[in-house]
């Protein structure tokens, strides 16, 4: 395969703050990153070698870009598919463009991971009413209504309970094609964050317990709150999507777990690196973000072992203006992502408590 050494150029689609870490990672082996990104005011900008502010659809500068760059990945799911192919003509992409469309579908993506033998959730895809009423006569209730597309921190969802919920799921699907997954009992919600090197090298990191508040990520624990064995098997069924996606790159595989049987349900595939896997950048000895830097060039990947026992915090909306207490904190690692508008549920920057082996 293809590698990229220190040195060279390395093009980002997004430009939010998971753009900006990659970007600030890559800059520790000398890379330069060049941004693309149709908001002007994107936090990746301000640690960038060269940006482009321009649309996704916009042909001549998605050439110009891929042109620029001997490699370009991205930075969050929701990059248009015709956008990741122009640019995949005209240099190498990673991860590529069939793992972002399997991702950017929840239909597709639950094909997929039963179809690689990793349980997920029943489900049942439905567009109209009527379709909606047999899903629910099919699946049973409580149930999830999920648009099939564009849908993270619990937008595109709505629970059903009884038959009155109906209407507000048509709502908000909105006659968008969607699924009806069954409700899954479970005790924790955990992610695998793992690696896949263009040369088809793995490597998993520890397994994080995630709590969520109102559908955003609130903290993310290491070590998970599991046994040895259902921690294994987690990493193993990461593994197994990684490698059935020839993926190439960092992603983060969400899992539902029942402690009493041990049972693991995959919810949703990332294909980037992820909000639950913050934790790396002072809790691991590689960060997720060097790790992909490290994938996407194929160079070695680096270990992944934890440094201790781990916390981290978002920080959401105003939150991020009570930042002192942090930094008086001698064990608090403080992260501002440079976002200028602190509006309600919006990720301005997490802290990170590394507590040491104990």
């Amino acid at each position: 395969m293809t590698q990229i050494a220190p040195g060279g150029t390395i093009g980002i689609l997004g430009g939010g703050q998971l753009g900006r870490m990659l970007a600030l990672a890559a800059a520790n082996f000398g890379y330069r990153c060049h941004i693309f990104c149709p908001d002007k005011g994107s936090p990746a900008f301000q640690v960038a070698t060269d940006v482009t502010v321009a649309d996704y659809e916009d042909e001549e500068a998605l050439e110009a870009f891929a042109r620029s760059v001997d490699v370009a990945t991205y930075e969050f799911e929701n990059v248009p598919a015709v956008t990741a192919e122009l640019v995949a003509r005209d240099t190498l992409l990673r991860p590529g463009v069939r793992a972002l469309k399997i991702t950017q579908d929840r239909l597709l993506e639950k094909e997929f991971l039963n179809a690689s033998g990793v349980k997920t959730a029943p489900y049942v895809a439905f567009q109209s009413a009527d379709e909606l009423k047999a899903a629910i006569k099919e699946i049973g209730r409580p149930a999830v209504a999920k648009t099939r597309r564009f849908g993270y921190d619990g937008k595109g969802q709505v629970m059903v309970k009884s038959r009155s919920d109906i209407d507000r799921v048509l709502e908000v699907t909105g006659g968008q094609p969607a699924i009806l997954e069954g409700f899954v009992t479970f005790d924790r919600e955990v992610s695998v964050v793992v690696a896949r090197s263009a040369s088809g090298d793995v490597a998993a990191f520890p397994v994080g317990e995630n709590v969520h508040t109102n559908h955003i990520l609130d903290t993310t624990t290491v070590p998970a709150k599991i046994s040895d064995m259902v921690e294994a098997r987690a990493k193993v069924k990461a593994t197994r999507v990684a490698n059935a996606l020839e993926y190439v790159g960092v992603m983060a595989v969400e899992m539902f777990v029942h402690d009493g049987s041990g049972e693991i349900v995959v919810n949703e595939i990332a294909p980037r690196v992820h909000n639950s896997g913050h934790w790396t950048i002072e809790g691991a000895e590689t960060s997720q973000f060097e790790q992909h830097i490290r994938a996407i060039c194929d160079l070695p990947l680096g270990a992944t072992d934890a440094r201790g026992s781990i916390l981290m915090k978002n920080l959401l909306g105003e939150e991020i203006l009570e930042f002192e207490p942090y930094l008086e904190d001698p064990k608090a690692h403080f992260h501002h992502y440079g976002k200028q508008d602190p509006r309600p549920g919006r990720k301005m920057g997490h802290v990170t408590w590394v507590n040491g082996n104990e």
